[in-house]
This record gives structure tokens, sequence and C-alpha cells, in this order.
């Protein structure tokens, strides 16, 4: 389930023309993991005494510092700096379209380069939202999803790949060029960005974009490490949620390996309807799926579990299936986001009225959860998960389509 699923459709603006993905001209060192430096740097003949020492300076120049050039990086002597920039890159990865909302949600269109000839491409979405005290980045695990949560529109997306490790960070890394989030660059003069002195404009990561995180455990775990080292991006993992939709035999791992804060896009209290909702849920039934998050590691009154629950007209918003909510969750630190629906070309589910959402999250909060209703966010630029994708795979199908005529 995607964090920016909750926005409403909305007239799509004017894309900028699709043009071939490419290859990088050289291999890039933008969300690349420690020991991948290390490599990089032995590949150019560094001594293996100087290895350390120079891993760290890049590292604290690429993610700390945001450093678009080699040239830049001072504390290097200007031998190394040339062979450097002369087998790698500080190369991002590219922005097919921005959009800016009134409310200051932005959506990127992000194109990675080509991983090898068969590669077409991989094309992803990245949503950030500001609110008044903190940013929250929601990125991408995978480029569409294997899942086919009925009332997800990303869900009707094939699967085509995993993201790299160097693919989720690289989300991180181009926000917050765009932002003015690394020391020296300016906050847009939009206003609409938090600012102030020692303000971060990203303080939040979700993975709640396209994928199902899970599927692709090791990379996700390790950009969570780039995205939180102290020396670089510097993010707390207590503002690293990954939201699963129930893949069960990961979730300790998460939690052992990665410290991440966890989410459950749950959607129904029986197994006939989240059978339906979520198909996983066939796999992985919720007595097992709930049992995973009683024992998640580290989770406490303090860092909750996150259950995220969207409204369905008439088919999982009752009063008995919110007192069934509370009694399911019972001896799990959780909050609970109930999500308006937000419906989308095609679809056959309809949002709750707004009075019945407000009577299901009245029993959760009596039942001492917190219960907040999700206000949806960045409308006017059809932010929803997945539909800014398809309608660039709509105007690809156009374009081969002119071209065999």
């Amino acid at each position: 389930m995607s964090l920016v699923a909750d926005t409403l459709a909305a007239p799509q603006r004017a894309m900028a023309p699709i043009v071939p993905a490419r290859a990088a001209a050289k291999p890039s060192l933008v969300g690349a993991t420690r020991g991948e430096l290390a490599e990089a740097l032995a590949a150019i003949g560094v001594p293996q005494r100087e290895i350390r020492m120079r891993v760290t300076q890049l590292w604290h120049w690429i993610y700390h510092h945001g450093i678009r050039d080699f040239a830049a990086m001072l504390n290097m002597s200007k031998h190394l700096r040339a062979a450097l920039a002369e087998r790698y890159s500080l190369e991002r990865p590219q922005i097919v379209t921005e959009q800016l909302s009134t409310d200051g949600t932005r959506k990127w269109l992000i194109r990675m380069p080509q991983l090898d000839t068969s590669d077409r491409g991989a094309e992803i979405e990245c949503v950030y939202i500001p609110e008044s005290d903190r940013g929250t980045l929601c990125v991408s695990s995978q480029v569409g999803c294997t899942l086919t949560c009925t009332f997800c529109h990303t869900g009707t997306q094939r699967l085509v790949r995993n993201l790299t490790t160097a693919e989720i960070a690289a989300q991180l890394i181009i926000a917050r060029d765009r932002l003015g989030d690394f020391p020296g660059l300016a906050r847009p003069d939009d206003g609409l960005v938090p600012a102030g002195e020692g303000v971060r404009a990203i303080s939040n990561i979700v993975f709640m974009g396209m994928g199902e995180p899970l599927y692709n455990f090791d990379n996700v775990r390790d950009a969570i490490e780039i995205m939180s080292d102290g020396d670089g991006l510097s993010l707390s993992k207590r503002r690293i949620t990954v939201s699963t939709s129930g893949v069960v035999p990961e979730i300790p791992r998460l939690g052992q390996e990665s410290g991440a804060m966890l989410a459950i896009s749950l959607h129904a209290v029986r197994d006939d309807l989240r059978n339906t909702l979520v198909p996983l849920n066939k796999k992985y039934p919720l007595a097992d799926l709930l049992e995973a998050c009683r024992t998640y590691p580290g989770a406490s009154n303090a860092r909750r579990i996150t259950f995220e629950y969207v409204m369905l007209k008439g088919v999982n918003d009752s009063p008995a299936e919110a007192r069934e909510l509370v009694r399911l969750l019972k001896r799990i630190p959780a909050k609970i986001n109930l999500i308006p629906f937000n419906p989308w070309p095609g679809t056959k589910y309809h949002c709750s009225d707004w009075d019945v959402i407000e009577r299901f999250s009245d029993i959760v909060f009596n039942a001492g959860y917190a219960s907040p209703v999700r206000t949806p966010r960045g409308r006017d630029i059809l932010a929803a998960c997945g539909q800014l994708k398809s309608e660039t795979e709509k105007v690809r199908a156009r374009a081969r389509m002119i071209g065999e005529g």
C-alpha cells in the first residue's frame, strides 16, 4: 500500500517527451555502499593501506556534502581526483518530470540508467510531502509490483525488476538536491519546504512507493544503511519506515538487520476478505502475520508498528470490523492509520462516507490506539502511486505504434 495512494485523481499535466533510457558512460558512485567504494578505489590502484581512509573521505563528500564533481574533494590529491573522474562519475538518475502541488507535495518520475543492453530503463516514482515539523520522502523499492492488491493502482502494473541498493538510495540524494537539503544549497523559493537553522527538508523516509520492499530485502536493507549512516545522509532509523503487505518470513529479518520501523498494509480483519484485497494473505494469513508483529524485534510503545487500513465503502468499514481490529491487535504496540480510499480509473471500490470513517476511528481510539485519518495530499498533481508511470507507459506504447505504422 502506497503512502501516495492517499491522493484523489485529478487531470494529468502534460508530460515531458519520452526519450530512450541510456546506459551511463561511466559507473556512478552515487548510492554505493562502503564496500563498493573500496572496490572502486582498489580498481584504480589505490594502495590497500589507504583504502579505508579514502572510503571515509569519499563517503563524506558524496553523502554529507552531496558533491557532484570529484574536483571539489579538496582533501584528496589531484592525481586521485583525476583517476576517479576518469573511471567513475557522480551522476544521479534522470528526473523525467517534476510536479508541484499547491499544498507543497512534489512528485518526481525518475529514470534509472540502463543496467545492461537488455534493460529498457527503469522508471519509478518518488514523492515528497512537507509538513510544518517534518518532510517525508516516499521511495520505491521495485519497478512495478508483483502483488495484485485489488484496491491498489500499482497492482495493475507488472513487476519489471527490483531496484538496486544504489537506485533506492539515489532517490533520497536526488530529493535532497532538489530541495536544497545538502550544505550550501538553497531551499526552493516557493516557501513550501520546511526551513530554518538546523531544519532538514527531509527528516523521514517511508518505503511506501512502488513495489513490495520485503521482496527486495537485501537491497532495501543496504539502502537503509546508507541512508542512516551518521557520517553521511544521517537519518535516524526511527524515522525510516518499511511498509509490507505481509511477507511474514522477512519481517523478523527486517527488525534484526535494519532496525527500521515497521508498517503493515492490513486493510481487513478476516482472512476471506483479506484474501481478496491482499492476495498475499492466502500464503501468509492474518494469524501468522500478527504473530510476526507481536515478536518484531525492537517493537515497544516507543517504537510502535503502524497498521495501514484503507477505508472501502461497504467492504471493511463497519463498527464490527473496527472492534475486531482492536481485538486482533491486542498485545501489539500499534497505531492505526485510516486511509480514505481514492478511486482510480477502472476500480470497483468507493471511499467510505466521512461519518463512517469517524465512527470507525472513534471505536479504535476509545480502545486505546492512536487512529489518525490520513489527510489526502497532492490531489492536483495526481500523486497516487503508479498513475504517472501508467501514463508514461501509454505514451511509450503510442510511440511504438507510430514507429511500427
